[in-house]
């Protein structure tokens, strides 16, 4: 049986490592023994825990990786659920070593750099492969390639509590430093075929959901790769909440409370240097975890527009809209990004996308491979992800 080993037991890890292991031998680490119990109970209600091993590492160490991957072979694969500040140091050494990876790491750093590297060691990895980005960016290209022409992509996404409370509205259904990082990395758009970039937070949107009503919707850092990859002239990505969100944390932003440069603060042996977002973290982070049971959903709405092979303007649409499930205690947020990696894992590992050669590649590479993007969708549906197509003239 092929093997997996998942970077990372958090609430993406753990639904990560249940659903490799209905087919995968699989090695699961993190340094957290709590996130490595979880998940051991999690697999274990599943009935798939004989094929799960839990290991403590520092994933933050190289040699803790390399020693985790080490006699990894050609039909097994690395699957990172690591947070943003981790990712580009393990994706490094994943293809230091040689092995291919399917990764849903918010990086800051630019992945493709890794490319040249990755071909070189025979490496193939895809990364990014999340719910969004992730899904967002496979479908966006999908439809562009649907189309005669495209000149505008948006993609509209959000993981939200099902429950508002005052006075945050909002819980993170991944890592809340994450969150944070959306709020505050400068954001790439491009407008009339220029790559521009924008402050986080702004140009805010009200959109309109069946299931939902109204949500605001704001700049983040979302594009990444299909900035590069796609020369469509307008492309926009923008994260949803609930209306009101975003202004306490437009407030939080311009008081200072999520710099990371230090500040003296006065202490009872004279001052101390704290950073303000670590003090923000540690008073927010609490409040924006989900307890056990609580409930979330995630919405999404990708759009490609342009010139059908007719000659009409076309609009396509993809729409997602998903509750926490239920069955499995498991988030919503969790299984809408750890499925699209666990079915791409296995498309790599099976030799399914040698087309695409080894290297670092984003998700929209994917709509390159014949019969990938219906494959993925399928796979997400049996899995009770669901995502609605339509097309407007």
């Amino acid at each position: 049986m092929s093997r997996a080993v998942v970077l990372g037991a958090g609430m993406v890890g753990s639904v990560m490592a249940t659903d490799l292991a209905t087919d995968f031998d699989v090695t699961l680490a993190d340094l957290r023994q709590e996130n490595l119990d979880k998940a051991a109970a999690r697999a274990a209600h599943a009935k798939v825990d004989k094929r799960l091993r839990t290991v403590t590492a520092d994933l933050s160490d190289s040699k803790a990786i390399g020693s985790l991957i080490a006699d990894l072979g050609p039909t097994d694969i690395v699957v990172g659920a690591l947070s943003s500040h981790l990712g580009f140091a393990a994706l490094r050494t994943v293809i230091e070593k040689g092995k291919n990876y399917c990764d849903i790491s918010f990086m800051g750093e630019d992945a493709p750099d890794l490319s040249t590297l990755a071909k070189e060691r025979g490496s193939t990895c895809i990364v990014d492969m999340g719910v969004a980005p992730g899904m967002s960016h496979l479908l966006a290209a999908h439809g562009a390639r649907q189309l005669a022409s495209c000149d505008s992509i948006a993609i509209y996404v959000g993981g939200l509590p099902r429950e508002r409370k005052m006075p945050f509205q909002y819980k993170a259904g991944f890592a809340p430093a994450d969150v944070i990082e959306e709020y505050t990395r400068p954001t790439r758009l491009v407008r009339h075929g220029r790559i521009e970039t924008a402050e986080a937070l702004s140009e805010p949107e009200f959109l309109d959901f069946a299931e939902l009503g109204t949500l605001e919707a704001v700049n983040t850092d979302g594009l990444r790769s299909l900035v590069y990859t796609h020369s469509v002239p307008n492309m926009k990505e923008k994260t949803l909440r609930y209306p009101g969100h975003y202004d306490l944390m437009r407030v939080f932003k311009a008081a200072g409370l999520f710099s990371k440069e230090p500040v003296a603060v006065p202490a009872l042996n004279g001052k101390v240097m704290v950073r303000p977002l670590d003090a923000t973290s540690a008073v927010l982070f609490p409040q924006w975890t989900y307890v056990p049971g609580e409930e979330d959903l995630t919405v999404m709405r990708i759009t490609a527009s342009g010139v059908a092979h007719h000659g009409a303007r076309r609009m396509l649409t993809w729409d997602l809209f998903d509750r926490y499930h239920v069955p499995t205690q498991a988030t919503s947020m969790s299984r809408t990004t750890a499925f699209p990696c666990t079915i791409t894992a296995r498309l790599i590992a099976s030799g399914k996308l040698t087309s695409i050669g080894p290297g670092v590649h984003p998700p929209e590479t994917l709509a390159t491979v014949l019969g990938i993007t219906d494959h993925i969708l399928a796979e997400l549906a049996r899995r009770g992800v669901n995502y609605t197509h339509s097309a407007q003239d």
